[in-house]
Formats: structure tokens, C-alpha cells, sequence
């Protein structure tokens, strides 16, 4: 495991964390699910810590899916850090609104800036190319999970 993997910050938003529960059947599906698996592992060894947010569990409480809505519940409950959301995280999530991003994008960028996350993974196209679109207003990385760890070699 390379240097600049170890110990980063990591915030997950609902998109990658739902990923396990899509068609697997999609080569992509597939690599991202492996990539959220390893991430849950080093996760749990500690060598990423794993930032949430009150934004995350609050989208995650609105899933119709109950099996899913408790799974993810449950591994919300493991992570190393929860940032709650202030009013500080709320006007960077309205500024967020008025470069194009939806409201809970928005949200979860403010909450990742906010912990401290090196990187905020996700698994949504349109996230990912609002975020590469305007990188230079955000204080943190947006990134899709199977391509960011291939490049830090995780």
C-alpha cells in the first residue's frame, strides 16, 4: 500500500454506498462494488478513516428499501467521524447550489469539506462531472471509487 493512500479521509456519499444493491450484471457495477469492499475493509483496519455526515444518514433514512436502508444504517454506525450539519455547512451548501449542484450533492460536499476529507467517492456521473466542471470552487476531491483506488493503488 503506497504512502498517500494510508490515512486519508474519505467520505462516501449515498450513490457509492447503495452500490452494492445495484445489477451486478454491469461490468462498472461490479468494479465499483469491489471497490466499495475494500474500502469497507481498509476501513475497518484502519489505514482510511471514514467520514459521514448527518446529510448522508438523513438521505439514507429516506430509502424505501428497508433491507438496504438498515444495511447502510448499520455501516454508518461504523465509521470514524460524523460531521453534523451547522449553519457553516449549510451556506457552503447553498453557495455549492449556485454552481448547478442539487441540494444533497451540494450537502455532502459541504459535509466532506467540512471533516477534513481528502476525497468524496461516488458512483453518480452527473456528481462526478459538475465536480470536475468546477474543482477549482471546491476544497475537496471528487472521484469515482474503482478509479481512485487504481490510482493510489489501494
Amino acid at each position: 500500500m503506497q504512502s498517500q493512500f494510508h490515512h486519508q479521509n474519505i467520505y462516501l456519499d449515498t450513490c457509492c454506498l447503495g452500490r452494492p444493491f445495484d445489477d451486478q450484471t454491469q461490468d462498472r457495477v461490479r468494479q465499483e462494488t469491489e471497490a466499495f469492499q475494500r474500502l469497507n475493509a481498509y476501513f475497518s483496519t484502519g489505514h482510511l478513516h471514514w467520514i459521514v455526515s448527518d446529510a448522508l444518514a438523513n438521505e439514507v433514512a429516506q430509502n424505501p428499501n428497508v433491507t438496504q436502508r438498515n444495511t447502510i444504517n448499520t455501516k454508518l454506525n461504523t465509521a470514524h467521524q460524523t460531521v453534523r450539519v451547522g449553519e457553516m455547512e449549510t451556506a457552503r451548501a447553498v453557495q455549492l447550489e449556485w454552481l448547478g449542484f442539487p441540494w444533497f450533492d451540494a450537502l455532502h460536499i459541504a459535509c466532506a469539506e467540512s471533516g477534513g476529507a481528502d476525497v468524496l467517492l461516488t458512483t453518480d456521473d452527473g456528481l462526478l462531472k459538475r465536480a470536475k466542471r468546477s474543482h477549482e470552487h471546491l476544497r475537496v476531491r471528487v472521484e469515482n471509487p474503482y478509479t481512485w483506488l487504481q490510482e493510489v493503488g489501494g
